[in-house]
């Protein structure tokens, strides 16, 4: 006897054993059950997942001598015709050599006769798209007026060039790209009927590179066998199709997130060396990032997910230790380097290139990542992490015990810090003088006094600052943080940088006579807040911004 492939061999007979189409499967059966059949359907979706195979079930139901019936009995003539492929009453028809016109008149003409035996004559189209528009329209009446005798089927892989005017006249079935796991399973109860030892490893392997095509991955079991014969190991598959092992996918994607560059150029080397398909690489770490990706959003109990559970608990494991702003990032440059190696000659050099920019994004920090940063310290600040702290204290020395002296360096760091707090309470009192205290800054304090530093580019309009009102609304403002009452007095700074302190200079060795070169960043390097900020995230200053 000849022999007969896997994917014929375990070609599903029944509904039932339809694998991963249960919404097409029980549609029909209920239509079936229910004697609700329409007149045309459609099947469309990729390959190998079981458009043919359906509309052989669905025509043997139709026609069983036990029939109609959802549940064909197989053993009957017209079965075993139907599964034979040499049945009279159901003719398949390959769209893509039959796409004239004049086949499709043919086929008009045939259908106003009676089956041959059973209740229905079935007409079968695979690949209808291939249909040229004449065809398609020689087919139109006949399509929506058939005889009652007459049922179409029709499958193919782009439903886009199918007709509008044609799908409007067929009840539609969209099948879906089978799931890793039920491929999985279907596999490995196929090989424990034939006596097949394969390890998990193996059939996962198989699973992948079939790309939710059943058929795919029966037919590469079958040449697996032969290759191996009965005892399969996930290195066998890995060998004959060049695949990537599971492990070493996931060693690449931690390599990534870790920055890990080093690592990342001698998995790159060892897959080149083993002459794995680089640009597949690219694909499956695709797919890992992705499936990392909804774990971070919707965790273990995605609907997306359809893995074995060893894979999904290395996602969890990773997705605690990652952002999902950094993984978009990395999927965006997978897909740059996937479009640049289609056209290249050296893929390993644009693999290592492409996978170094990963390991770049993954390591730097998103926006969100910041601002939660920026937002912790903050809270940390208001709560006396920082000067508030010091600035709260002084002012219940001094309410507590008038005669307690505070160092006048203490009292200059608390107004520094509120400088900009001090300035905007000031101007509720004294609108007008907004603009002139934002270019101020307070240099020193004595017993009874507190000078405020003014910029030399405004000592003409020094009489401003003379005024009793706005020397009381400063001292008012200032007391609120230092806890008594000073005399202000102004006095221009040597420096034309007014209100800018520099972060390595003591607060009490300026004054109008400073000789200090004062600098736009430093004083803002030295306010305890920017400080706290910059440091960080080991940053720097590049502008600002009022």
């Amino acid at each position: 006897m000849a022999y007969e492939v896997l994917a014929r061999k375990w070609r599903p007979q029944q509904f039932a054993d339809v694998v991963g189409q249960e919404h097409v499967t029980r549609t029909l059966t209920n239509a079936i059950e229910s004697g609700r059949v329409a007149h045309a359907y459609i099947f469309i979706g990729s390959r190998g997942i079981g458009k043919t195979t359906s509309a052989r079930i669905l025509a043997k139901a139709l026609n069983c001598e036990k029939g109609p019936t959802a549940h064909p009995c197989d053993v009957c003539s017209s079965c075993k015709e139907v599964m034979a492929g040499n049945s009279l009453d159901v003719i398949e028809i390959d769209g893509a050599s039959n796409n004239g016109v004049d086949q499709v008149r043919d086929l008009r003409d045939n259908a106003r006769y009676t089956p041959a035996r059973g209740p229905y004559k079935i007409y079968i189209i695979d690949e209808v798209h291939m249909l040229s528009t004449q065809a398609f329209n020689a087919l139109l009446k006949t399509l929506e007026e058939p005889p009652p005798h007459v049922k179409f089927i029709f499958a193919t892989t782009d439903v886009h060039k199918v007709l509008p005017t044609i799908l409007s006249r067929c009840q539609r079935f969209d099948l879906r790209r089978i799931t890793v796991q039920d491929i999985v399973d279907r596999l490995r109860k196929g090989c424990n009927d034939e006596g097949i030892s394969i390890s998990e490893d193996a059939l996962l392997a198989i699973a992948r590179g079939a790309e939710g095509g059943l058929r795919d991955a029966e037919s590469a079991l079958d040449q697996i066998i032969s290759f191996r014969g009965k005892e399969i190991e996930e290195d066998d598959v890995l060998a004959v199709f060049g695949l990537v092992s599971r492990h070493v996918l996931e060693s690449l994607t931690v390599a990534i997130l870790k920055s890990d560059v080093p690592g990342i150029i001698n998995i790159v080397a060892e897959m080149d060396r083993a002459g794995k398909d680089l640009q597949r690489v690219v694909m499956e770490l695709l797919e890992h990032f992705r499936n990392l990706l909804v774990v971070l959003y919707a965790g273990k109990d995605a609907s997306a997910l359809e893995l074995p559970e060893a894979q999904i608990t290395f996602y969890e494991q990773h997705a605690a230790e990652t952002e999902a702003g950094r993984v978009l990032r990395i999927i965006d440059a997978l897909v740059e380097t996937d479009g640049r190696m289609r056209y290249a000659l050296s893929k390993k050099t644009l693999l290592e290139t492409g996978l170094i920019r990963c390991s770049r994004a993954a390591e730097t920090a998103t926006i969100n990542e910041l601002l939660k940063q920026v937002a912790e310290l903050k809270k940390n600040f208001k709560s006396g992490a920082a000067s508030v702290g010091v600035a709260e204290s002084a002012a219940h020395d001094y309410t507590a015990d008038p005669q307690k002296k505070k160092p006048a360096t203490d009292e200059i760091g608390i107004l520094l810090a509120h400088w900009h707090d001090i300035v905007d309470h000031a101007a509720k009192a004294d609108p007008l003088s907004h603009r002139y205290f934002l270019d101020t800054v307070p240099v020193r304090i004595d017993a009874t006094h507190l000078f405020v530093g003014i910029d030399p580019e405004f000592a003409a309009e020094s009489e401003r600052f003379d005024q009793t009102r706005t020397k009381v609304a400063l001292a008012r403002a200032a007391e609120k943080y230092i806890g008594r009452m000073l005399s202000i007095s102004f006095e221009p700074l040597k420096s034309s940088a007014a209100r800018l302190l520099p972060a390595d200079t003591a607060v009490s060795d300026i004054g109008a006579d400073s000789t200090a070169e004062l600098t736009g960043l430093q004083k803002w390097y030295a306010n305890p807040v920017v400080k706290t900020v910059v440091e960080a995230f080991n940053g720097e200053i590049s502008d600002i911004r009022e």
